[in-house]
């Protein structure tokens, strides 16, 4: 069965990367991955190279990401995308089936490129809801354009059914990302920091993306940031991974290099961990703080509570790990005091099924076979 993953981000890499290994290994499919978007950015880690290491027989790359993260050039590197997989689609459309996963502006834009070609999508993690960010037109467009569903939660799969007006060809069947997670062995603490040039000591995990919807606050919430991570750095070490590719996201990369130079010997900033080096990070952080869906879908698997800031992650289905501040540094700083003190999550993972990924394996070789 000729298999094709679309992926466009180290983000979107490591959600799949449980059942890329899977079907790699398993020789009823004929696998390649399509590798776009941040993964061909230098400025973003060129997480194409971390690719290339797990030894996918065929990977095709496709650069079509401008520099700028102004909205003209998010809108200019959409339509760049299209093209360029216009062209891909044209030469490459005899895939069975196409997985593409969430709610990027550039996983929608090649999928959009593929309507024409009859390409068969199957989408995972549609039906989710961001309200503060405009994530939500981009993953109902996927969503649209896709035939097979993977959802992470019956309220998702509830949701896909009303917006495709159907009812078949949808499947609930977790976060594949916590596929492994019962018999996850972290990098060792020490190993994880040194690795990073990270004393080895307590620290918080940080993630901050800009507010796509209310873009014109960004300004403001990136100062609120500052102020609250310069004010948690005098009791504990803060360790960032950096933005995403989205509109404005450069203003809070410049504002978090100038929060580390305020105190270079306690904020560290992270390009790119890779998996199992973020997975390690979270579990051996004392809290999350920032506005990133593993706050949401992971965090609670590791026992961690998170302080979900403003509304990006807003109308996301919530484990009872979340305390939600809005992007005010007071109010950031009374959730993270609440957080320590509160300690370690022992609660459920509304986003966690068991053998989630073997779920998907079972329902495509069923697919084939019928």
């Amino acid at each position: 069965m000729k298999i094709a993953v679309l992926t466009s981000s180290r983000a979107d890499y490591g959600i799949y990367f449980p059942l890329l290994e899977k079907i790699k290994n398993d020789s009823f499919f004929d696998l390649e991955v399509i590798c776009f978007g941040t993964h061909c950015s230098k400025a973003h880690g060129y997480t194409l190279s971390k690719v290339k290491s797990h030894g996918y027989k065929k990977i095709h790359e496709i650069s079509a990401l401008i520099a700028n993260d102004n909205a003209v050039s998010i809108s200019s590197s959409y339509g760049l995308t299209t093209l360029k997989f216009a062209e891909f689609w044209e030469h490459n459309h005899e895939y069975e089936m196409v997985f593409c996963l969430g709610d990027r502006f550039e996983m929608s834009a090649a999928v959009q490129a593929g309507i024409p070609f009859g390409i068969k999508f199957v989408h995972l993690y549609g039906g989710d809801t961001t309200l503060g960010a405009i994530d939500d037109i981009y993953r109902n467009q996927i969503t649209l354009a896709s035939f097979l569903h993977f959802t992470a939660t019956e309220d998702h799969s509830k949701k896909i059914q009303k917006i495709t007006n159907q009812v078949e060809n949808i499947f609930t069947i977790g976060t594949i990302s916590l596929n492994e997670i019962a018999s996850f062995k972290p990098v060792s603490k020490k190993d994880l920091l040194t690795e990073y040039n990270i004393p080895v000591d307590d620290y918080v995990l940080v993630t901050f993306h800009p507010e796509t919807i209310a873009t014109e606050e960004n300004e403001l919430y990136a100062e609120e940031m500052k102020v609250s991570l310069l004010k948690i750095a005098e009791s504990s070490n803060v360790v960032v991974t950096m933005p995403n590719a989205d509109t404005m996201g450069s203003l809070y990369r410049d504002k978090l290099f100038e929060t580390r130079s305020n105190k270079p010997d306690k904020i560290f900033l992270v390009e790119n961990f890779g998996k199992k080096n973020y997975f390690s990070a979270m579990y051996h952080a004392k809290l999350l703080i920032g506005n990133t869906s593993s706050g949401i879908v992971e965090a609670a698997s590791f026992g961690k509570l998170t302080v979900n800031v403003g509304d990006r992650q807003k109308g996301r289905a919530q484990s009872d790990n979340v305390l939600n501040a809005t992007f005010n540094s007071v109010d950031i700083l009374d959730k993270y005091n609440e957080a320590v003190k509160r300690g370690t999550y022992y609660g459920d993972n509304v986003y966690y099924r068991h053998n989630s990924v073997e779920s998907i394996i079972r329902i495509l070789k069923k697919y084939k076979n019928n």
